[in-house]
């Protein structure tokens, strides 16, 4: 499966042509509003992109981040997933696991809200990187952490950034598609932040490959265009009314 980001309608609209699923990630903290992590998005935020997104899909599963502190029991998760998706028309949430909250995910799916899981290193739990799944107790625990999801009823779990053979061990354990990033191409499917394998983010961990260098593409034509107006070339004729 082929899965990227998304925050706004032109690029929706792109990923649509090739994308299986397009995720409004909570990613959109730090890669648009240039905050440190994705602590402090709030739920009226990722509304606001999902609508965008969302109404430009016509083809792809359209998946949203569920923000840190709108799931901290089953009563508020159920309340936050529904206003999602009831004013986003989304197909899916995504919720990252704290190792324990599988009854939040059951909870979910059982009001008929299909839930994506995610599970390794989950940046709404960890503020320091880690590569997940090295030590022996990590591997038993994130194989039942996975194993679990999968009962509590998710479609689908992210692997992030967990070693490649556990991803490998746990999407052969499991029924459920596994979405690997920085987790190996053992996984399911694959999923990057758009902004980064764009080359126009500045974050670029091992994991992230730049397809294209969109930023040096950018500055090119903003130099242009900065070169036209200085010397008044622009606007031309064919440029006003």
């Amino acid at each position: 499966m082929v899965c990227l980001t998304a925050y706004s309608k032109p690029i929706a609209k792109i990923l649509d042509n090739y994308c299986d699923i397009v995720l409004v990630g909570d990613s959109v903290a730090t890669a648009m509003y240039g905050m440190k992590n994705t602590h402090n998005i709030n739920i009226d935020t990722m509304i606001r992109h999902g609508i965008s997104v969302k109404s430009n899909l016509k083809k792809a599963i359209c998946v949203i981040d569920m923000p840190i502190k709108t799931y901290q029991n089953t009563k508020q998760a159920q309340k936050n997933a529904n206003l999602i998706f009831k004013k986003t028309k989304c197909d899916a949430v995504k919720i990252e696991s704290n190792g324990k909250n599988f009854d939040i995910i059951k909870s979910i799916v059982d009001t008929g809200i299909p839930v994506m899981g995610h599970i390794g290193f989950t940046p709404q739990y960890y503020t320091k990187f880690k590569i997940q799944g090295i030590l022996e107790k990590d591997r038993i625990r994130l194989i039942k952490e996975a194993m679990q999801i999968e009962t509590a009823g998710a479609f689908s779990i992210v692997l992030e950034c967990i070693k490649p053979s556990l991803a490998k061990e746990i999407t052969k354990k499991i029924k459920i598609p596994t979405i690997g990033i920085g987790a190996s191409n053992y996984c399911d499917g694959q999923i990057l932040v758009t902004d980064d394998m764009l080359g126009i983010s500045g974050f670029y961990p091992r994991f992230v490959k730049k397809f294209v260098k969109l930023d040096n593409i950018i500055e090119k034509g903003i130099q242009e265009y900065r070169k036209a107006v200085l010397n008044n070339n622009f606007p031309s004729n064919k440029n006003i009314f």
